[in-house]
């Protein structure tokens, strides 16, 4: 059965699993215990929903593979777009990554977030 509601919670017991999504080169510290724990994927793959949390790294992303809702937890992040303007997020605050943009990732402080991803 599947729960129809449920809290996303970064302090939960659930299993957090090694991530790969930012490249090995990215990171710009010793860390790089990528992690993701996911609460919600649907069989499709057309949505998914958990916490991601990743240490400082930058990258470049040349097409943003989904569209993305998230909320910054802790940590800090700046994003500079194709046009080189470039905005920092940081706790409580939500980002909106469309899909298919140009972008570069900037993790300053490790980051952890909510996301939703829709393909």
């Amino acid at each position: 059965m599947i729960n129809n509601t449920f809290k996303i919670d970064p302090n939960a017991a659930g299993e957090k699993k090694p991530s790969k999504l930012a490249p090995n080169a990215s990171f710009t510290t010793d860390a790089t215990d990528e992690t993701t724990m996911s609460f919600y994927a649907a069989e499709d793959g057309s949505v998914s929903s958990g916490v991601w949390e990743c240490p400082p790294c930058k990258f470049d992303v040349p097409s943003y593979p989904v569209n993305e809702m998230m909320t910054i937890v802790s940590g800090a992040l700046t994003i500079t777009n194709a046009d080189g303007v470039a905005e920092t997020f940081g706790p409580g605050e939500v980002v909106f990554a469309v899909k298919g943009s140009k972008m570069t990732w900037e993790i300053t402080e490790r980051l952890v977030k909510y996301y939703m991803t829709s393909s």
